[in-house]
């Protein structure tokens, strides 16, 4: 999606945020041709916020382009990453889509599948703002820790 303003300021703390930082590294390790060489947090963390003009603007049912399929994968691969420093054991994304935009999103921790998540309408990812992705994936990974201290067998396994 190609949008001339930015709705993520140059100093919205957020941008400070674990997963604000690895999504950006996430996104940075994905662009291969240098677009984003140059470019601020802001700018290369921008796409990820739709807000509900950005949202009027992508039809309900479309086929999702090779962009934000890039931005969801490099998205669960944060989770996993922060999974993984906080825990201390290996977490694996594995992000299965058809072409239409439906499919699963899980993040594994051994034998135990410690995120599950259902993936509708992938053409609109995104999250309302900053603040809302740290929200949710704070709840994730607080998710994901609790069942790995519950089963950690399966954890360690």
């Amino acid at each position: 999606m190609a949008t001339a303003t930015l709705v993520v300021s140059e100093d919205d703390a957020h941008l400070k945020t674990d997963i604000v930082q690895d999504l950006i590294k996430q996104l940075n390790a994905i662009d291969t041709y240098d677009s984003y060489d140059g470019w601020s947090n802001a700018r290369i963390i921008d796409p990820i916020v739709l807000t509900k003009e950005r949202k009027r603007e992508i039809p309900v049912i479309g086929d999702p382009d090779e962009l934000t399929i890039a931005r969801l994968k490099a998205y669960y691969n944060s989770l996993a990453t922060l999974i993984e420093k906080k825990t201390g054991l290996m977490a694996a994304p594995i992000v299965n889509l058809s072409h239409e935009g439906f499919g699963r999103a899980l993040i594994m921790v051994g034998k135990l599948i410690v995120v599950d998540k259902i993936l509708r309408d992938t053409h609109r990812f995104g999250f309302a703002s900053l603040e809302d992705l740290c929200e949710k994936s704070d709840k994730t990974i607080a998710r994901a820790i609790e069942l790995i201290e519950k089963y950690h067998n399966a954890a360690t396994d």
